[in-house]
Order: C-alpha cells, then structure tokens, then sequence
C-alpha cells in the first residue's frame, strides 16, 4: 500500500481525502463566517440605531393629558362614518414671549400666547382634510378654565377675546372653549412652538410664498421685493407673523397669509417628496417633535406615522383651509364676532359632511397656492378669489 499523498512545497494548502480539496473549502467557509458576522453587526448597528432614533424622538416630544381639564359636560363624539370615524385635532401655535426668537409683534411679557388656532377635520372616508381657523380677535363668551384636578381656575367670562384662553389655562381652556362654543368634540390637539417652526421650515430647504408689493417693515423684520421668493426659517417665522406692512393690517390677512403658508409647507413637503430625502426627514422630524406638545393618545412616534398614514389618499386639493365666518364687532371696529353662517359650519363638522361651496368661499387648498403654483383666474369664483387673496397681502 503507497503512502497517502503528502503536501508538496508548492501546494501546502492542498491535502486531498477521497479525491476532495479540504482547502478551499475551509477558505469558503472563514468568508462565509466573515460575511454573516459582518451581516450581524450590520444588522444590529442598523436595529440600535432605529430604537435610539425612536427613543430620541419619542423623548423629544411633551404630553400633556388635559382630559380633565376639558370638564364632564363635553360634547357627544360623532357617530363614524366610513371605515374609521372622523378626527378632529385642534392645533394652536405657541408664542413663549421670553423665548429667543418667539416675539410677535415684540410684545413680551411673562407666560405663553397663542395667536393662531386651527381645527384639522380629517373626514371618516379619509377623502377630505379641512383646517378652520378661528381668529384670534374674537369676541367670545368664554366658560370656566380649569386646572388638572378639574378644579376652576378662572369663571366664566363674556365679551372677552378668543386668545385669552390659551393665556389663562394653556391648550385645556382653548379647547374646552371650543367645544362649548361649538358644540364639536375635539379627539386630539397639538400645541406647535412658533421657535421649532422656524426649525421645521430649514429642514425641508425653506417654503415658497408670493407678496403682491415691497415690503419694508422695521417691526415686522421683513424688506422684500414683490414676488415669489422661498423663505428661510427665520424669513417664515417674520412673514405669518407680519401684520404690518401686507394686506390691510388686521388680524384675519394675517391668518389668510398663515393658511397660505402651510398650504405651501405641505405641497412642498409632498409634492416635491421633499420628505423622501432620509436627511431632509431626520431633521423635519427632530425639529417637530422638540417644538409638540401634545396628548397622549398620539404622543409617540408610532401613534403619530398612524396618524399620518390616515392623510396618505387625501389629494392636496383636498386639503382646505377655511376661515370662520365672522363679521366687525358693532362695539369694536378692531375685533370680530362670528357670523350667523358659523353655526352651520360648525354642524356640517360635527355631522362629519362635506363642506359646501359657500363654506368654502374664499378657502385655500394645498394645490394651488397663491402665486407659488399656476391656477387659472377665468372664472368668476377665481377673479374673486385672486381680489380676495391681494386684499389680505397674497399674490393673486
């Protein structure tokens, strides 16, 4: 019997058993070990790095639960319609006057305002989404706030301004406002920093808005030309709250001019798959969950992507935006009442219906945004409209 062969001085990876090279196969199996080790590490790189975004997101955010403070007497939800049932989110913008950069119209002062308030409809058939603001110069009779223990913290009040509220009590008073004077039952509100905002409008690359004339305003912090022009962070902060040198100076152009500005956030952030670009998202996200507040039933990052996944079929002409009807305050020229029309406004929302076309004159949707995006003007609704737009401050 011959010796088994041996390793030559050239081949000393090369033993043979049975015809088959043990070499290579071992070679094989160390890159496929490499391979899966690496695809492990990978793996759990990319796993820690999705829980710790989530838990830095997640503790970005401040909840609030005001159901207590919204009293046993609150209005009856709606009965749903369609696959889900309709949402109603009140949205408030906050203005800390001790907080750098959160100064409108440089007023300062101890405390928290709110200047801009937003009912968000999303319909029960997911097919509309309708933002109703409310001015903040409104004349209300005002019930009583009260704190987290349900306790009143301030009587109720007659002939007093909207915006008071939110100064007395925060988002619970506002709310609990709202629905007493509407009769419309809020699920969720959102309380949005006027200081993240700033933040939330970089991270996308800016926003587009048209002003129909030069501006020049030393209070306002605003020197334009007339034009379409994309607004930095800062720019956008000044110009939703400019009220000085666009439109005729009152607080509804103002609010027009807000409408128009998020109408145009959210067709960039959409249209343009602004929100596609993994950085541009990463910091959208940051900066939007540092300036929430919000209540716990959407106060984490997945309730929030289930809240939005519920806007995905909604077209941007779909998107509303609609003013309360309102009319001058006969004791006041500078304030307003709402209107008669309102009540019917606030029974179509709580009836979950679609808005009609005399709600909706003069609205704004997220498609056509006043000389950002081409829209025609032929008809007499357009021409009336484009009249409506540069009387509050928007190109035509």
């Amino acid at each position: 019997m011959s010796a088994p062969p041996s390793d030559g001085p050239g081949n000393p990876g090369d033993a043979t058993v049975g015809g088959k090279r043990k070499g290579r196969a071992k070679a094989h199996h160390t890159v496929a070990k490499a391979v899966g080790a690496t695809m492990v590490v990978i793996s759990l790189i990319t796993g820690l790095t999705v829980v710790f975004l989530y838990r830095h997101y997640n503790g970005n955010l401040n909840v609030k639960d005001i159901s207590t403070e919204l009293g046993t007497d609150r209005p009856t939800p709606t009965a749903p319609k369609g696959p889900h049932g309709p949402i109603n989110i009140m949205i408030m913008g906050s203005d800390n006057r001790d907080a750098p950069g959160d100064h409108i119209d440089n007023l300062t002062g101890i405390g928290k305002r709110s200047d801009t308030t937003i009912l968000l409809h999303l319909s029960g058939d997911r097919q509309h989404a309708y933002g109703v603001s409310i001015p903040r110069d409104s004349i209300v009779n005002r019930p009583t706030c009260l704190n987290d223990n349900g306790k009143v913290i301030s009587p109720e009040a007659t002939g007093v301004m909207w915006n008071e509220a939110f100064n007395i009590g925060g988002p619970g008073c506002t709310v609990r406002q709202f629905e007493q004077l509407t009769g419309v039952r809020v699920d969720h509100y959102v309380v949005v920093d006027f200081n993240g905002f700033r933040s939330m409008v970089d991270a996308i690359g800016g926003v587009e808005v048209c002003i129909p004339h030069a501006v020049n305003d030393p209070i306002g912090h605003i020197t334009l030309p007339a034009g379409t022009h994309k607004f930095t962070g800062e720019q956008a902060l000044n110009y939703v709250r400019e009220r000085h040198s666009l439109g005729n100076g009152s607080d509804i152009g103002r609010m027009k001019r807000q409408q128009a500005f998020i109408a145009s956030m959210a067709h960039q952030a959409i249209s343009a798959n602004t929100l596609a670009n993994p950085i541009h998202l990463a910091k959208f996200i940051d900066a939007a969950t540092k300036s929430l507040t919000l209540d716990p039933d959407i106060g984490n990052i997945s309730k929030l992507v289930g809240l939005a996944w519920q806007f995905r079929h909604i077209g941007l002409d779909h998107i509303q935006f609609v003013t309360t009807p309102w009319e001058p305050d006969p004791s006041d020229p500078n304030r307003v009442v709402w209107a008669p029309a309102a009540r019917s406004l606030w029974s179509a929302i709580k009836n979950d219906q679609v808005l009609t076309k005399a709600m909706l004159n003069g609205s704004l949707n997220a498609k056509h945004i006043p000389g950002v995006t081409k829209h025609p003007k032929n008809g007499k609704q357009e021409q009336a409209q484009a009249a409506n737009n540069l009387a509050n401050g928007l190109c035509a």
